[in-house]
């Protein structure tokens, strides 16, 4: 079944709904094809997880390959990570709820999964991994992959997660297992991009050079605007190429977030989208959100949200210790503005990109610098 709005916030559906990233599904399929484990790095919202999903789509057309996609973006220890591995490696792999169940009793000694339905009646599956048992349940979910016979991919998605786990040790276990195994090649995709070069260049790091690395960045200005102007077109509507741009422009093409503009153009369904159409849906996107960014704000100390405003007055801030960005916003000392920068980087509310610092969520900004 096709989805109504063509410009999907969520999920995959097939190539009609995907845009562009031609080269890099090539490098990624050709990877795979040569026995090359990928490290893919690119902020979030840009387009990471929809990239492997396509990938995928193009390996099952081959008859090759089967894949699992595991985020392991909410978990917090080992046993959270191998909760999310095994629950993403046996429901991929097998075709029902007694094969995972058998497959699983075999590998993982006497351990069973259990299921549950979510609100739409679709089968869940959980795997309850007791912080004790974790190492050896995760060498069992190792011992499977081994026993298989047909190829697989998996992607671990927000991979530099596992630095954050109080065992120290995870890296080397997982390398130890990974590095070994034939027929079975893996995607560690992370949004953090110090963290994950470091996991994967420096030499000191278990996964040194393990992998081939690939950063993606914006989709193609003009190949973008060809994607959404020829699904308004298949809708009878027309997209200016310019209200295009003010949009891909104003969210410098992360992927999201044109896509969010583009999904609520879509939804009113002017013939010709203005760009008083596009501030409507930016001031929507924005109030949708505005109880969230609240939220965030009640967990921040008084000289976060000073500079988080700061911050999002400016867009982007080069030197975010000088004194004249200090002056200009009544800031306090540099080092008070360092300390709350470390702590809204920790948080994931600021990160630094080529230009300087900036608020991570965009939408975030725009309400932020509104703010008294």
């Amino acid at each position: 079944m096709n989805p109504k709005n063509p410009f999907l916030m969520a999920g995959y559906h097939s190539p009609d709904y995907f845009c562009d990233r031609e080269r890099e599904t090539a490098d990624l399929i050709a990877a795979v094809n040569n026995d090359r484990n990928v490290t893919l790095v690119a902020p979030r919202r840009m387009g990471k997880s929809g990239l492997v999903k396509n990938v995928f789509y193009h390996l099952a057309q081959l008859g090759e390959y089967k894949c699992a996609y595991v985020d392991i973006f909410g978990t917090q220890c080992l046993a959270d990570f191998v909760k999310a591995f095994a629950a993403g490696v046996f429901t991929s792999f097998e075709t029902s709820f007694d094969k995972v169940a058998r497959a699983a009793s075999t590998f993982l000694r006497g351990f069973r999964p259990t299921v549950t339905f979510d609100a739409f009646g679709a089968q869940k599956y959980s795997f309850d991994v007791h912080p004790s048992a974790a190492e050896a349940t995760l060498a069992g979910v190792f011992d499977y992959l081994e026993s298989l016979k047909f190829r697989t991919v998996v992607a671990l998605d927000e991979f530099q997660q596992v630095v954050e786990y109080p065992e120290k040790g995870t890296e080397a276990m997982l390398r130890s297992r990974i590095q070994f195994l034939t027929g079975h090649q893996f995607v560690f995709s992370g949004s953090r991009q110090r963290m994950m070069s470091e996991m994967f260049v420096s030499a000191k790091r278990p996964f040194y050079h393990s992998t081939q690395m690939m950063h993606i960045g914006p989709i193609d200005r003009d190949r973008y605007f060809d994607f959404a102007n020829l699904h308004f077109a298949h809708s009878g509507m027309a997209l200016d190429r310019d209200v295009f741009m003010s949009v891909y422009d104003r969210f410098d093409g992360i992927t999201w977030y044109v896509q969010a503009v583009m999904n609520r153009l879509f939804e009113l369904g002017a013939a010709k989208p203005t760009e008083d159409d596009v501030n409507d849906a930016v001031e929507f996107l924005v109030a949708g959100n505005a109880y969230e960014y609240e939220a965030i704000l009640r967990g921040c100390s008084d000289g976060a949200i000073r500079l988080l405003k700061a911050i999002a007055r400016e867009g982007r801030v080069a030197a975010i210790t000088g004194g004249d960005f200090i002056a200009r916003h009544g800031l306090r000392a540099a080092s008070s503005v360092a300390a709350a920068l470390k702590s809204l980087g920790d948080s994931d509310l600021v990160y630094r990109s080529e230009g300087g610092y900036e608020v991570y969520d965009r939408l975030f900004g725009i309400w932020l610098s509104r703010l008294p």
